[in-house]
């Protein structure tokens, strides 16, 4: 079989490469007692040493929401790709869908240590994430002192920000729910939040237009729910990765898309000014669009960046 069925409406028409240029292998790990699993995608032929990517979704998704395409197209490159469900989403351990980003990025851990135990793969390591999960990686990226390349699309950066741009009553509404889920929850009375709402519902994401956007990237097999505990809201809106970006040596591509109702594409690059090996792209697109009809540009980008980070 040379090629896939598209698995979500966004996808529809891409150029995926044929399936006999990549192999894939699945791979588990375990975090804290839970198991994470995944799929590394794998360069076809006699490709020696491939640097290694770890990927993982964005704010709510699974690995399945349109990131195979960009893994295949990383493999197809040469490079290997692992793409991972984070504990509590898609395929990983628990289904409660909650979004707490110090253990995403736990997990973000575990899955480099993971990587590093497979024999196929190349020691440089790439950190690669979209929306929520660029913030993990940037973090991550800051963190640590053997990350050789990072590449943050649509990243959210600031998460305060974002929520302060919603305004006064989404804030009060969504600390309310939090703070009522975070009590409740001890005693078996949790609150949900829809992940991605209209403007007028209380949800983690509520921009105009986004909720179609991020539903055409679902899996049409998942059993995913558009549901998240309402304490999700408060961690993310404390969660400010842009206060470490300076602290990142790694060369860095942020890929900002100026239609972003998400994220402020002024403000990616005003972060990417703090780099010291910094690589700031904006193009037209918006925060879904670059696994969508934006894919092309939006990855091509990527890889001319990998190469020439990782030459």
């Amino acid at each position: 079989m040379t090629r896939r069925n598209p698995v979500n409406r966004a996808q529809r028409r891409l150029d995926r490469p044929p399936r006999e240029r990549f192999a894939t292998r699945a791979l588990a790990f375990d975090v804290d007692g839970d198991t994470c699993r995944g799929t590394l995608y794998l360069p076809g032929g006699d490709a020696d040493d491939p640097p290694a990517i770890v990927m993982a979704p964005g704010l709510g998704a699974e690995r399945t929401f349109g990131y195979p395409a960009v893994a295949e197209r990383f493999a197809d490159a040469g490079y290997a790709a692992f793409c991972f469900d984070y504990r509590e989403f898609g395929a990983s351990d628990g289904d409660s869908q909650a979004v707490h980003p110090a253990d995403q990025r736990a997990d973000y851990a575990a899955a480099i240590d993971r990587v590093r135990r497979v024999d196929a793969v190349g020691r440089d390591l790439v950190l690669w994430g979209a929306s929520l999960s660029a913030a993990h990686v940037l973090t991550l990226a800051a963190d640590r002192g053997d990350v050789d390349a990072v590449i943050g699309a649509v990243p959210m950066l600031d998460g305060r920000a974002i929520a302060r741009r919603r305004g006064a009553k989404y804030l009060a509404r969504s600390g309310a729910a939090g703070l009522r889920d975070l009590i409740g929850s001890r005693f078996g009375r949790g609150r949900t939040v829809p992940i991605v709402g209209t403007t007028e519902e209380l949800a983690a994401i509520t921009e105009p237009g986004t909720k179609r956007k991020y539903l055409d990237l679902v899996d049409r097999e998942s059993t995913w729910r558009n549901e998240t505990p309402a304490r999700s809201l408060l961690r993310v809106a404390n969660y400010r990765p842009v206060e470490r970006i300076g602290e990142i040596r790694a060369p860095t591509l942020l890929l900002a898309g100026t239609d972003d109702a998400i994220v402020d594409s002024d403000a990616v690059v005003d972060a990417g000014e703090s780099l010291s090996r910094g690589t700031v792209v904006t193009m037209p697109a918006d925060h879904f669009s670059p696994l969508g009809e934006d894919f092309e540009p939006a990855v091509g980008h990527q890889l001319s960046f990998l190469r020439d980070a990782l030459e």
